[in-house]
């Protein structure tokens, strides 16, 4: 009688192909998201750009769909803080005057605005378009969560970061693609620690470059020189970790 062959054993600390497929599939993911910030980068950067080239409407003859600089007193109705899991939240509530609901403004952490206001304070309300995007008191002032030149600072800071990440992740993919292919078993760790230690670095002179400037070639190329200098470096420290392996 015939026997059905069993499957042949897989060999222990071969990577699975559900490592290869998870790789891959994070990579992907990651990459994506980073091309879809990128791709809405543009419409927030006409936005800052608009908003920096504002002037006071004071100074503005015609002002035309609230595009200058306003500014509104108001009175402190109420402050309060937000939790939601680790996050904290600051908000304000301001009343304008008799003829204007009041509403509340999210500051952006507790600055010295936000700490020293009680209700009944008089403060003074920056907005721009249909954003309030300072709030002062006095010689004080702090921005608020809405202020639009730090939107594309954030977008794209964090799209250097998903695209690096990202690409390490597909990196991944073919190198455990490969050590399948020739069924290697043992499992270099320092250099998976190597890599990730350099992705980190590398995620950081990103993330720096991005916040160093606000001209989006100059942060690419800035984040496009450190990520070189750093996988450069990384490459000749894993050839030296690989010759002492093999010596």
């Amino acid at each position: 009688m015939n026997r059905a062959s069993a499957p042949w054993p897989q060999p222990p600390g071969l990577p699975t192909l559900k490592g290869v497929i998870f790789a891959s599939v994070v990579g992907s993911v990651l990459v994506l998201a980073a091309a879809v910030l990128f791709a809405l980068l543009p419409g927030v950067l006409s936005e800052a750009a608009d908003f920096r080239a504002a002037r006071p409407c004071a100074e503005v003859s015609a002002p035309e769909s609230g595009d200058c600089l306003s500014e509104w007193p108001a009175t402190v109705v109420s402050k309060e803080t937000g939790r939601k899991d680790k996050a904290v939240t600051h908000w304000v509530t301001v009343d304008l005057g008799p003829e204007e609901p009041s509403f509340r403004i999210r500051m952006r952490g507790d600055g010295p605005v936000w700490r020293d206001l009680a209700p009944g304070d008089r403060v003074t309300v920056f907005a721009w378009r249909d954003l309030v995007w300072q709030v002062g008191s006095g010689e004080a002032r702090q921005d608020t969560v809405e202020t639009p030149d730090r939107e594309p600072t954030v977008r794209l800071a964090v799209g250097l970061a998903l695209l690096i990440v990202g690409s390490v992740f597909l990196r991944g993919a073919g190198w455990l693609h490969r050590r399948r292919a020739v069924r290697a078993t043992d499992a270099p760790t320092a250099q998976v620690v190597v890599v990730m230690a350099a992705t980190l670095l590398a995620v950081g002179l990103a993330v720096a470059a991005a916040v160093t400037t606000d001209t989006v070639w100059l942060a690419l190329l800035l984040a496009a020189a450190g990520c070189a200098a750093v996988w450069a470096a990384t490459a000749q420290l894993l050839r030296g970790l690989a010759r002492r392996r093999t010596a």
